[in-house]
């Protein structure tokens, strides 16, 4: 097993919901780190003084495990492991492969003394069937690749090596975990994301989805990577697709319909997420024309190539995702004309961001503070950007440098 290193704001959610009788689902695109962080909580168990007897940890991805294919098969074979006194913990890693598993670990549940743990790397893991019969007995917990934060506790860096030059190696290479092996080894950290990609692309869509089409797929996820946090919607992608030749358009409005299926299983293998408009006058969420945002960059640049362009909107990306790890709900804002970049919701809390790279030029910065200036109301206003200045304020609209946010808390 490789050295682990602590993901706390992962492991501390599964040890506040540790002994609730709720099943801990934890999701996630592949090689995110959702082993490790089961590998972390079973090791916390062991320090906390539970006997390994007490733990059943399996890796459905392993061949030992490969007649384990039904949930009867798989129940049949754990039910014989769980121990006789007291509670045991059953750690399941990746059981999509097991049919029906839900049927089983819904029987564990209810027959056992157990506290239950699993991964997967889906959103049809999730499905309406799935919901349907865990209804309020789950609880799901999604693992993201690193935070710029634990960007820096993952790899190691020279004394005098700024924050700002390790935020460009962040830029460039991501922040899916495994990458670490590969110290910055461009060549090396890009064929491990090529293969993350393929496995993606064929076992969590294609062998999911017959009628999907792979050069389809392939044509939308370039665009996407080439538009991110673009407004788009479904129609006008397929509309630029079939101009290119790139989809058959032998119906009206084919394109757009296949685009938005296309997008929602990018979006169900965690590749990309969906941002929807919010009408903040209005009170109300819009329906159409949204933004695509990539689960991590790295892809982005495996993809296209790393090139220092269109730098807002992966700023922007970023601070998407990092909001998400913040636990608040995201939207577009829309007032009037004009756009913000996110609002930010949680229960008590609303927060309201702008988003640029630089606010030096006196254009760039009338157009970035307009939209917050067009709010009427009290809650806070932030522009994020990589400035490092003496104006820590716009009558009010605080001016915070990003990757200092990225770092607090």
């Amino acid at each position: 097993m490789n050295e682990l290193i602590n993901r706390p704001i992962y492991l501390e959610q599964l040890i506040q919901h540790k002994d609730k009788d709720l099943i801990k689902i934890i999701t996630g695109i592949r090689r995110s780190g959702k082993s490790s962080i089961l590998d972390l909580f079973h090791k916390y168990l062991v320090d906390s003084g539970v006997k390994e007897k007490n733990i059943i940890h399996i890796n459905l991805e392993s061949l030992k495990y490969r007649n384990l294919k039904d949930y009867l098969s798989f129940y049949d074979f754990v039910k014989k492991k769980i121990a006789k006194k007291g509670k045991t913990y059953l750690i399941f890693d990746e059981l999509q492969s097991v049919e029906y598993w839900e049927k089983a670990i819904e029987s564990f549940r209810i027959d056992y003394d157990v506290d239950i743990y699993i991964t997967g790397s889906n959103a049809y893991f999730l499905s309406t069937e799935l919901s349907t019969l865990l209804s309020g007995r789950y609880v799901e917990i999604c693992i993201l690749p690193l935070s710029f934060k634990e960007f820096l506790d993952f790899y190691k860096f020279k004394n005098k090596v700024s924050n700002e030059e390790k935020f460009q190696k962040y830029l460039q290479f991501g922040g899916m975990p495994v990458l670490r092996e590969y110290e910055f080894d461009e060549i090396r950290s890009n064929q491990v994301l090529e293969g993350i990609y393929s496995t993606v692309l064929i076992k969590d869509i294609l062998m999911r989805v017959n009628s999907a089409d792979q050069n389809t797929l392939q044509k939308i996820i370039l665009y996407l990577c080439s538009n991110i946090g673009s407004i788009t919607s479904p129609n006008n992608i397929g509309n630029v697709l079939s101009a290119e030749g790139n989809i058959d358009k032998k119906k009206n409005n084919i394109a757009g319909k296949t685009v938005e299926k296309y997008i929602s299983y990018l979006r169900n293998a965690f590749f990309f997420y969906q941002i929807s408009r919010y009408d903040i006058r209005g009170r109300q969420l819009l329906k159409t024309l949204g933004k695509n945002y990539i689960i991590d960059l790295g892809f982005r640049n495996m993809l296209l190539g790393y090139r220092d362009t269109d730098r807002g909107h992966i700023l922007e990306n970023i601070v998407f995702l990092e909001l998400i790890r913040r636990n608040y709900k995201v939207y577009i804002g829309k007032i009037g004309d004009i756009e913000v970049d996110f609002v930010a919701e949680k229960p008590n809390e609303k927060i309201y961001i702008q988003v640029t790279e630089s606010m030096l030029s006196k254009e760039t910065a009338e157009r970035e503070l307009r939209p917050l200036q067009n709010i009427q109301d009290n809650y806070e206003k932030i522009i994020l950007s990589l400035d490092r200045n003496y104006i820590n304020s716009y009558a009010g609209i605080k001016n915070l440098n990003l990757i200092d946010w990225l770092l607090e808390k």
